[in-house]
C-alpha cells in the first residue's frame, strides 16, 4: 500500500525530490564550498618549512667547501703575480726588495716603471696583507698568505699558501 499526499505524489517520490533539493542547496552554501577548498593546516606548513630548512643546510655545507677552495685559488694567483713582479724587480735592479721595503716597493713609481710594476699591492682573500720574507726558507724570497686564521701553520681552510707551495718558487741567483 502506497501513501500519497494531497498532490497525489507518493511519499517516497516526495522524499527523493526533497533530498535532491537539500543536496543542491548544501553544495552551493559558502560553508560547503569552504570545506571542499580548504587551505593547508599548520602541521603541513611546518613539515614543509622543516624540509626547506634541511635542504638549505645541506646546500650551505656543500657550497662552503667551494668558497674556501676558490679563496685559496685566488691567493695562489695573486702570489704568482707578485712572484712575477719580484722577478721583474730583480731583472731591473739586480736585487730583491729588502724586508723593510717589502711588497710596497713593487707598486712604487720609478723612472723604469712610471705606473709601478704592480698597480697596487693586493690583500689576501681574507683581507690581510701578504707577508714578504727575504731571504726565504730555501729561496731568495718568500711570499706568504696565512689562510683564514691568519696564523702560521694550519690545515684545510687555515692552511698557509706560500710562494714555495705554488711550485715554481723564486729562482736562486
Amino acid at each position: 500500500m502506497c501513501f500519497r499526499n494531497l498532490n497525489g505524489v507518493s511519499w517516497s517520490e516526495e522524499r527523493k525530490a526533497y533530498e535532491s533539493v537539500v543536496i543542491i542547496t548544501k553544495r552551493s552554501t559558502p560553508t560547503a564550498r569552504a570545506a571542499r577548498f580548504r587551505g593547508f593546516t599548520l602541521v603541513e606548513l611546518m613539515v614543509v618549512l622543516v624540509i626547506l630548512a634541511m635542504l638549505s643546510g645541506v646546500v650551505t655545507l656543500s657550497i662552503r667547501g667551494y668558497l674556501l677552495k676558490s679563496k685559496q685559488n685566488v691567493a695562489k694567483v695573486e702570489i704568482s703575480k707578485m712572484m712575477q713582479a719580484l722577478d721583474t724587480f730583480y731583472s731591473n735592479f739586480d736585487r730583491y726588495p729588502t724586508n723593510e721595503e717589502g711588497l710596497v716597493i713593487l707598486a712604487a713609481r720609478t723612472e723604469e716603471f712610471p705606473e709601478g710594476i704592480l698597480s697596487f699591492v693586493p690583500k689576501d682573500p681574507w683581507k690581510h696583507a701578504y707577508e714578504y720574507r727575504s731571504p726565504g726558507a730555501t729561496e731568495p724570497y718568500e711570499v706568504v698568505c696565512f689562510g683564514a686564521d691568519h696564523r702560521d701553520g694550519g690545515d684545510g681552510g687555515d692552511r698557509d699558501i706560500t710562494s714555495m707551495s705554488i711550485g715554481r718558487g723564486a729562482k736562486a741567483q
